[in-house]
């Protein structure tokens, strides 16, 4: 046997020696599980397969995939282990066999994770492959002749159509809708019960105000009312996955795919739930989408119903939910200079968007009185690393103490203290003396960058506990299981048109299901989706389609902000932006831009 196959092999058995390690560790096996005996045989007939793989492979630039691959493999091994690596060495005292088992095991997850994304990477780079399977020939009729010939032509109201067939019924058993504590809140301020607050978004609730006044003057009924506005919930997010399987048939992507993806928002359960679940949260995930669509179809034409898309989606960013306007204001910039070409067209709607936000959220609300969010509303995570320092007993000088506890009494503090909620420790401040912590802003900033410099260990486990929901793949979280109206005395309840034991078995077996199949439970993880965000602006870099990136700032910087002052570690609402666009991201990786499109024609 020559040198260079024999090293090869014995490469390839040490990479899957420590790749077995990694996943006997973070499938909790023992060591003498015959498991791990499969797990090294396939990771060694995968590497040697994707190494011939890659080495036939027509990539034109395999330097450029390798080092995309090798950055987000440790990328995304620094999130997994982040949480996970305490299960690798919570029966080990010695901290040098504790170092040693974190590097194999991180050793054996970035090998692998490498070698499934230079895959991956690999087929998203061979355009010719893609473009056969993904796309239809706009020369070649074929194709079309092929599908139902009313979908074909009518795929976009199909899309509608569909999706509100499938979430009806659960629009009929949840009437008049879900309301929660709060939705209840807002429906408080649409009566006149409390003032107007932009807790939650002041826009929001005025649009509930608007479909229930209309609805109660034609029908006199609170609960037909307040229906109006679930059915116009509904309507919308329909309407913005219309316009993303709309937007792929401008970009002839294949009306089987339209198809399937269409499924995905039909009949995967938490999207019929939520569609009637008055949050602000879903009209604004359906602006993230219907934002990103607009931008898409601007890379082709400019035309005056897409710029009111972006016009509407991008004032609706900015006012339906707080952090939506900060993430808008980081991608201005950037919006600014990629369409710098189409200034005409492109600037005066983005400043029309930035203009209208302003006036609405400053003069306007000013001169209606609405009360705006309590200041430590967005200290969520500060307040909790500072908590989590007290609660481990670490030292503080008597100066720090009495600071914190002109602000807080910390009788009762390691009792509220949850690692994963905020809510208690802002309620506690809230209970004290808030106004204090209003007047030295700067004090307490000194304190958190004086613990943060003696206690980073503290800091990041409590930000890790604060916020691994969002990007760790393994965390459970039961999404939609909220139903009917919380008890309120307002005069509204949950008042089913269809019921049964059938429609609520029919009904929680889809939400459990989730929890239960592999592969489909992937849908339910807020980490994965994070991921896949990941590994699509990875694409882009990959594909050599930097503009691409444009299409996935918005949803980004929505999850930085999500990361920067979350108040509770796995709430699926918060990013359901991500989940309802994760088809876009996937899909938007894949297409072929105009101009490659029109070479790709002339050849």
């Amino acid at each position: 046997m020559n040198t260079m196959p024999r090293i090869r092999l014995i490469l390839k058995a040490a990479q899957s020696f420590f790749t077995t390690w990694a996943l006997m560790k973070a499938s909790r096996m023992e060591p003498g599980n015959i498991l791990t005996l499969i797990f090294f045989l396939l990771s060694f007939i995968f590497y040697l397969y994707a190494d011939e793989k890659f080495s036939k492979s027509a990539c034109q630039n395999k330097k450029q995939l390798s080092r995309v691959s090798k950055i987000t493999a440790a990328l995304f091994t620094i999130l997994y282990m982040a949480v996970d690596y305490t299960h690798y060495i919570e029966t080990l005292t010695s901290p040098l066999f504790k170092l040693g088992i974190i590097c194999a095991v991180f050793l054996g997850f970035v090998t692998i994770f490498y070698y499934l994304l230079r895959l991956l990477f690999s087929l998203v780079e061979d355009k010719n492959s893609l473009r056969s399977m993904i796309f239809t020939d706009c020369h070649d009729g074929t194709d079309q002749r092929r599908v139902l010939a009313f979908y074909v032509k009518h795929t976009v109201l199909c899309a509608f159509l569909l999706t509100m067939l499938c979430w009806i019924p659960y629009f009929l058993y949840q009437y008049p809708g879900i309301m929660t504590p709060d939705s209840l809140n807002q429906f408080e301020q649409v009566l006149g019960v409390i003032p107007y607050s932009n807790h939650h978004p002041f826009m929001h609730t005025l649009l509930i105000k608007l479909l229930y006044t209309i609805g109660l003057k034609i029908t006199g009924s609170m609960l037909i009312a307040l229906s109006f506005y679930t059915f116009f919930q509904m309507c919308m997010l329909a309407l913005s996955i219309s316009y993303f399987i709309g937007t792929l048939k401008k970009y002839q992507v294949r009306p089987a795919i339209c198809f399937v993806i269409t499924l995905f928002y039909a009949l995967v359960p938490y999207h019929a739930v939520y569609s009637v679940t008055i949050w602000k949260d879903i009209l604004f995930a359906a602006a993230v989408l219907g934002f990103g669509c607009a931008l898409l179809r601007l890379f082709r034409r400019t035309n005056a119903f897409d710029l009111c898309v972006l016009g509407i989606c991008g004032l609706m960013l900015c006012l339906f939910r707080s952090n939506g306007w900060y993430a808008f204001l980081l991608c201005l910039p950037f919006l600014f200079f990629y369409f710098r070409k189409k200034k005409k067209t492109m600037f005066p709607v983005l400043c029309g968007i930035f203009l209208a936000a302003v006036i609405i959220k400053y003069p306007v609300m000013n001169h209606l009185h609405v009360v705006q969010p309590d200041f430590i509303e967005s200290l969520s995570i500060p307040a909790q690393q500072i908590t989590a320092v007290i609660c481990n007993d670490r030292e503080l000088t008597s100066e720090e103490r009495a600071l914190i506890e002109q602000v807080v009494d910390l009788t009762y503090i390691k009792e509220l203290y949850d690692p994963y909620f905020a809510d208690n420790i802002k309620e506690l401040v809230r209970a004290g003396n808030q106004d204090y912590l209003v007047q030295h802003k700067g004090a307490f900033l000194k304190l958190w960058a004086s613990l943060l410099l003696r206690y980073p260990g503290d800091y990041l486990t409590a930000y890790i506990h604060q916020t691994y929901g969002y990007w760790y793949p393994d965390s459970f979280y039961l999404v939609a299981e909220a139903e009917g109206v919380s008890a309120t005395s307002l005069g509204v309840s949950h008042t089913p048109l269809i019921g049964g034991p059938l429609v609520i078995k029919t009904k929680e077996i889809a939400i459990k299901l989730g929890g239960m199949l592999p592969l489909y439970g992937t849908l339910w993880s807020m980490g994965v989706v994070c991921w896949v965000l990941i590994f699509c602006i990875g694409s882009a870099f990959v594909r050599n389609e930097k503009k691409k990136l444009i299409l996935y700032l918005p949803s980004f910087t929505l999850l930085l902000t999500v990361l920067i002052a979350t108040p509770v570690a796995t709430e699926f609402r918060y990013v359901y932006f991500m989940v309802l666009s994760l088809p876009f991201y996937l899909m938007s990786s894949v297409l072929m831009l105009p101009e490659e499109a029109d070479a790709e024609i002339s050849r």
